[in-house]
């Protein structure tokens, strides 16, 4: 069944999907903290163009309907999996570990 539940659309897909841009943005979010961690105060000016890079980058993610798609897809196998295990993703990886 993929039929979603509102906090699924509206919630938990969205979060995937900052996970991932954060991810694929990860140049731009190093850039960006690094001129933050170099200007201290200053950096609301002084870090201005990473910033910009940084938000131009993740909002092109959030607003790709390819993209939204494939953390659908990826969010829908996370759940069947939790269903069928009744494990998180989060606990499998831990447990993976040990």
């Amino acid at each position: 069944n993929s039929k979603l539940r509102h906090v699924e659309k509206d919630i938990l897909i969205p979060q995937i999907m900052r996970e991932r841009a954060k991810e694929l943005c990860s140049d731009k979010v190093q850039a960006f903290t690094k001129c933050c961690q170099e200007t201290g105060l200053l950096m609301v000016v002084k870090c201005r163009q990473e910033n910009t890079a940084l938000k131009d980058c993740l909002v092109g993610y959030y607003s790709d309907p390819l993209f939204y798609e494939e953390c659908k897809t990826e969010y829908l196998k996370q759940r069947e999996e939790y269903r069928t295990t009744g494990i998180k993703k989060k606990k499998q990886k831990l447990a993976s570990n040990v």
